[in-house]
This record gives structure tokens, sequence and C-alpha cells, in this order.
């Protein structure tokens, strides 16, 4: 059975985008679903936030060029069901070089392909950069569902109609007719304010069967966590922001009937 691929994809940097990639990916193989986290990034947040050190040659550079293979380049992480491609900062060149390819726009569909199609995972998780750029415009062409981290202020909420409108005219182009918008993850949330539940209130209100009813808290826990090469579940795995992320995981799951393997 093919993976469900999803990508992480924001024009809009600093909204937890990178924290729940990596913290969803660990929720799901904690539950016993394969994943795979796929860092696109040339910053490589998602890279170091795992505990890799960021070397050249391990991304997906390469295969994008027709050298190697995908396939090649995943690594095991301390996380049984936890795999990881990590990024490099050679992939901020993949940006321009794309665009001089033919179909430029399924490049990364089709290196992931081999991964994707076999039964090695259940579920893909592509973390782009914080724009739509052509390596996230590869990754929406790529994947079954966009998960849309969204950041419980009304500056978050601007670039949210921009993204959608993003989704529909790759499918109404014939790039991805597939893609869905998979859920809205909101994040940053702030007890404390009443703009955090204003703005969720807000989404919710025209996004009901889209929301997440997991809530990423705002948490000095999980600004600590990567520093430390470790996901929020091996940092404190008592605190708000690992019960939080262990919530989504089991409504992705059950949202897209993701499989689990005995634990």
């Amino acid at each position: 059975m093919p993976a469900t691929v999803f990508t992480i994809a924001n024009q809009k940097g600093g909204v937890g985008k990178t924290t729940t990639a990596i913290n969803l990916g660990f929720g799901l193989a904690r539950r016993g679903v394969p994943t795979l986290l796929v860092d696109l990034d040339p910053q490589a947040n998602a890279t170091s936030g795992l505990g890799f050190e960021k070397e050249a040659g391990r991304s997906l550079y390469g295969p994008l060029h027709g050298e190697g293979t995908a396939t090649e380049k995943v690594l095991a992480t301390r996380q049984e069901n936890l795999f990881l491609i990590p990024s490099e900062v050679d992939l901020a060149a993949i940006e321009i070089e794309l665009g001089q390819k033919d179909d430029y726009l399924v490049q990364l569909r089709e290196v992931l392909k081999p991964l994707v199609d076999g039964d090695r995972f259940g579920a893909v998780i592509l973390d782009c950069p914080p724009a739509l750029g052509l390596i996230s415009m590869n990754s929406l062409a790529a994947a079954n569902h966009l998960l849309i981290a969204l950041q419980c202020e009304y500056l978050a909420m601007e670039g949210l109609s921009q993204i959608l409108s993003v989704v529909e005219q790759l499918k109404q182009a014939g790039v991805n007719e597939r893609l869905s918008v998979g859920g809205i993850i909101l994040t940053m949330y702030d007890v404390r304010t009443n703009l955090s539940r204003q703005v969720a209130d807000e989404v919710r209100k025209h996004f009901p069967n889209l929301v997440f009813d997991a809530v990423i808290p705002r948490s000095v826990r999980l600004s600590e966590a990567p520093s430390f090469g470790q996901s929020i579940f091996e940092y404190d795995a008592l605190c708000s922001g690992a019960q939080a992320y262990g919530k989504l995981a089991t409504e992705m799951i059950k949202r897209f009937s993701l499989p689990e393997k005995a634990t």
C-alpha cells in the first residue's frame, strides 16, 4: 500500500512548521506508523533538530539531478519507525536549477516515487522552506495532503488564503489533482491572551472540518528541544507540548487511516 504523503508548507517563517514536522513524525512513529521525514529546507533545522549533523551529499540534491536515489539517502533515527532524509546548504541552489528542467514541478515526486510506492512507510512528511518557492511547490505536487501550521495571530491568518489559492491552482492546472488540504494545525497558542483564543475561534468558524482538535501551545520546552537535537517526547515527555503532539498524532492516524504496526 503506498505511503500517504504530507507536506507542511507555509510562505511564512516562524509558525512552528519544522517543530511540527519533527514532533508529528516522532509521534506517529511512537504509535507504530513507519514514518519518513524529508528535510527540504536548506537551513536543515529538522535535520539538526533530530540530532544529525549537516553533511554534504546527504540530501536529495543529488537525486534531483539524477545522481543516486532517494532510497540511498534514508537514515534511521533513534526512534523506532522514524527515518530521515537530511538536508544541506547545497539544496538552496535547487531553487534556481529546478526551473531549468522540463516538468520542473514534478521532479521531487519522481525522485520520491520508489519510497512512496513501496510498503516500507505508512507516512511521508515533507518539511519545506518558509517560502512558496520551487521546493515548496514541488512538495505540493508530490503530496496527497497539505498540513498548514497556523500561528495563532492575525498576521498568520492573512497568508492562509494565499496558500489555499495555490493548492487550487495546482489542482486546476493538472499538476496534482489528488492534492487536498489535510488539516490546519493551530500552533503557538498562548492561553494567557485573548488574541490566541479569537484567532482559534475564527479559524474554526471558517474551516470547521479542517482544524485539528489538538492545539500546540507556545512553550519554552518546545523551543529548547531542537537545540539538544531531541524531539519534545525525548526532551520532556510530560510537558504540554508533548501531550499536544501526541494528541495530534492520534488524530492524524484516525483522519487518514494510517497503518500502525504492533509495538
